[in-house]
């Protein structure tokens, strides 16, 4: 059983920071694409920033102020977010294409994090 577990949420202040941090964990084989979305209050879910095979696409209301990287060897991504504005609250969620032992790729997501920004 693969799940992602996220971690780092929290309140902060306009042009503050937070790192958010998720583990992949059970039976891998393979990770291609690990990211983050996030999903404001009556809005649809967003990309927010995504890695795969080296390449990163960030959404442009975050580029220069975000930035994603990846531990491979701890099946780990992360979510560095400096400037903070309240635009950036949401729920954060975590992403990933895995392939499981002796499995095809899936998507995976985290329960999600909860992001506050006040002004």
């Amino acid at each position: 059983q693969v799940q992602l577990v996220e971690s780092g949420g929290g309140l902060v202040q306009a042009g503050g920071s937070l790192r958010l941090s998720c583990v992949a964990s059970g039976s891998i084989f393979s990770i291609r694409t690990m990211g983050w979305y996030r999903q404001a209050p009556g809005k649809q879910r967003e990309s927010v920033a995504v890695t795969s095979g080296g390449i990163t696409n960030y959404a442009d209301s975050v580029k220069g102020r975000f930035t994603v990287s990846r531990d491979n060897a701890k099946n780990t991504v992360y979510l560095q977010m400096n400037s903070l504005e309240p635009e950036d609250t949401a729920v954060y969620f975590c992403y990933a294409t895995i392939r499981a032992s002796g499995g095809s790729f899936k998507d995976y997501w985290g329960q999600g994090t909860q992001v506050t920004v006040s002004s």
